[in-house]
């Protein structure tokens, strides 16, 4: 009898395997959607990249899901909020523009002739005003902190716990890694100059880095003590979450400082409305959805404008913008229903 409870215990029936393979998948999908969800929002949903590129998708997904995932996850995990994502994502930006792309500091970034760097120049860094803050700010909203939000949003009782084992972080992290070596190697290759920055633009940058994954984990946490006051039902939230956003898409690069100057008052605007919102008694989950929901939707409507910088702005190109946009909106709603009870 023993032999056999035995051996049942080291053969377990099938059912039980196929409810663990079950339970695994349920648990990994949030981190899967992030993977996917952070390099459609990044390159596809504002028009960047034509839907008829769409296998490119895998290229993009190492650095930006796995970007967005090891940020998410290593702030989760010390129970920190979003003022570290958002310091974090910035990181990221910098990580991707100044190290991956090197686009802060090449004058003429792929030989595309965009005069990136021209608005707003500052000659004793080499960089553009203009290109800098316009660039990290897409990274910190868009390429990170709007997927996650969006994601969380669709898993609110899982908002506060990691999605990911320790294992499964680990290959995350290594393959970030890998990716980010690659795309590096790749971008001075097709370089016409094979640029390269200079070591104190380098060092710079690093410093930038250093400074802020530190400073990501000494930010306090969110505090318990609610004020009252009144917030913005999360429609009114998202529509003015749309137009900032869509404001700051549309500012004139020509404008050059003037335009820095243009963004440095939307952010002051944005944080302390946020802040001085989200430490009230109302301020729900749903809230930071309609944020989020504002800010995509206004990146999806951006793309109808938009010159893809891969693939050409043609019908194919027109119909993916619509289809990407249906299927954040659609993402929203779900996360609406998800978290109006949060």
């Amino acid at each position: 009898m023993n032999s056999l409870v035995s051996a049942h215990q080291k053969h377990p029936r099938p059912g039980k395997d196929r409810s663990s393979a079950a339970t695994t998948v349920h648990r990994l999908l949030p981190a899967a959607g992030l993977w996917v969800l952070a390099p459609l929002t990044a390159e596809f949903l504002p028009g960047n990249v034509s839907i008829a590129h769409l296998g490119m998708l895998g290229i993009f997904a190492p650095p930006y899901g796995g970007g967005a995932l090891l940020i998410r996850e290593c702030v989760r995990r010390v129970g920190r909020g979003w003022p570290s994502i958002f310091a974090l994502a910035l990181a990221y930006g910098v990580l991707e523009e100044a190290f991956l792309m090197q686009s802060l500091f090449n004058p003429d970034f792929l030989g595309k002739h965009l005069h990136l760097l021209d608005p707003g120049h500052l000659s004793s860094m080499g960089i553009g005003a203009w290109w800098t803050v316009f660039v990290l700010t897409l990274h910190t909203v868009w390429s990170i902190s709007v997927p996650i939000a969006l994601v969380e949003a669709v898993v609110p009782e899982r908002v506060d716990s990691p999605w990911l084992g320790g294992v499964s972080l680990m290959i995350v992290a290594v393959v970030f890694v890998l990716a980010c070596i690659s795309v590096a190697h790749f971008t001075v290759l097709n370089d016409p100059t094979h640029f390269v920055a200079t070591r104190s633009q380098f060092t710079w940058a690093a410093a930038g880095i250093a400074f802020l994954i530190p400073l990501a984990f000494a930010l306090p946490r969110s505090s318990a003590v609610r004020s009252s006051g009144p917030i913005p039902s999360p429609s009114v939230l998202g529509l003015e979450a749309f137009v900032v956003a869509s404001i700051f898409l549309l500012v004139p690069r020509v404008w050059g400082g003037w335009a820095v100057l243009g963004y440095v008052g939307l952010f002051a605007l944005a944080v302390s409305r946020i802040e001085q919102w989200s430490q009230r008694t109302g301020w729900r989950a749903v809230h930071r959805l309609a944020l989020a929901g504002g800010a995509a939707m206004a990146y999806a409507s951006h793309a109808f404008i938009e010159i893809p910088s891969i693939g050409d702005p043609g019908t194919i190109t027109r119909l993916g913008n619509f289809i990407f946009a249906a299927l954040v909106a659609g993402l929203i709603v779900l996360g609406a229903k998800k978290t109006v009870y949060q």
